[in-house]
């Protein structure tokens, strides 16, 4: 199966608690690593790996490269991000 940002469904992006969660994660705290991100939402690298891939191809996950490593962030460019944010904000809220 192929994503592409526009064909991608909102269920599928957001239809997993592990993506949800590492959303939430990076608007939290900014920028981690595929360990750092594991580690704190305790699922396998392999998972998160597979869950980052996903967010990336759907535009809302960036990362800037440090030699070998890889730090992922948000994609402030993007509206669906900005949305998620909202979401997130209000959610925190009640």
């Amino acid at each position: 199966m192929t994503f592409s940002e526009d064909k991608m469904a909102i269920e599928e992006i957001l239809g997993s608690r592990s993506r949800l969660r590492i959303l939430k994660l990076l608007y939290m705290l900014g920028e981690l690593n595929l360990s750092g991100i594991a580690r704190r939402i305790k699922v396998s690298y392999r998972e998160v790996k597979k869950h980052i891939q996903i967010l990336e191809t759907a535009g809302l996950v960036t990362y800037k490269r440090f030699g070998r490593i890889k730090l992922y962030r948000l994609n402030e460019s993007s509206s669906r991000v900005k949305a998620i944010e909202a979401l997130i904000d209000a959610w925190e809220e009640s």
